[in-house]
């Protein structure tokens, strides 16, 4: 089985990673991101996203019920059905759903966030959470019938709210539950890079130990990012390919090994 993380990037080519579906043969899950079109969603509605940064140093998207509204809409309302619409006109059986739907995907809400703010330490509580476990059932249902799973957030909570969380935490939990054999992930970049503005320093092969090691080096939500990496192979052992979702063929130069492939 195959997990493939979707980038919620601007110039991520949606088309063309819909009509490249079909040509990976094993059992596909797509979590797929929106970030870029929920900004730009957000800008229009004039509303401003408040990001978050723990005292252990990780960005988070401050998820409060105006944020939990929009992600319903753009990530999955218009982000999931535009994508589904595309796998179908490239003869890709999809369904698109969030993790509230059919509980696919239950969360235990984050008792509390600590923050630094204007100097001092304080805890904010919002709806937000890490994924806990899935339906599988269901998800064995969708494989079994050929069917791609298209997951987006929000997720439910132990109280039945609907939450928000990280898709690299998502595709751990997935891993974890269903032993995905290849985890191909698409970004805005050719792989992993030292210098993030140099294409020629990319990392063409990393261990998961190296890995561990990387994560001391970087910041912000690239922090988090690693941070999940390095959580996705606790998990359990697979292959991570981290490649460009600009390209035209995107998950075919994944499974050709093109970009960072991480073991």
């Amino acid at each position: 089985m195959v997990i493939v993380k979707i980038g919620g990037g601007k110039d991520i080519n949606l088309k063309g990673i819909a009509a490249d579906l079909k040509n990976i043969k094993d059992p596909v899950i797509v979590v797929l991101g929106a970030n870029s079109l929920r900004d730009d969603i957000a800008k229009k509605m004039d509303y401003e996203k408040k990001v978050i940064t723990s005292i252990s140093g990780y960005d988070s998207v401050f998820s409060d019920t105006n944020t939990i509204d929009l992600m319903m809409m753009v990530y999955s309302g218009l982000r999931s059905k535009r994508f589904v619409e595309l796998c179908q006109q490239n003869g890709v059986n999809a369904f698109g759903f969030s993790g509230l739907d059919g509980k696919m995907l239950v969360g235990k809400r984050n008792s509390g966030i600590r923050i630094r703010e204007d100097g001092k330490t304080k805890i904010v509580r919002d709806f937000s959470g890490k994924p806990a476990s899935i339906n599988v059932e269901m998800f064995n249902y969708f494989l079994s019938n050929k069917i791609i799973p298209v997951v987006t957030v929000p997720l439910i909570d132990e109280n039945n709210f609907a939450i928000n969380s990280e898709n690299d935490d998502v595709v751990t939990l997935l891993h974890s539950e269903l032993k995905a054999d290849k985890i191909i992930q698409l970004i805005e970049a050719p792989g992993l890079l030292i210098d993030k503005n140099d294409p020629s320093t990319l990392i063409k092969e990393m261990s998961s130990k190296e890995m561990i090691d990387f994560e001391n080096k970087v910041d912000g939500r690239m922090k988090r990012k690693i941070h999940a990496i390095n959580k996705l192979f606790e998990a359990g052992n697979t292959e991570l390919i981290i490649t460009d979702g600009r390209t035209d063929y995107p998950l075919t130069n994944a499974i050709n090994k093109i970009g960072t492939i991480i073991k």
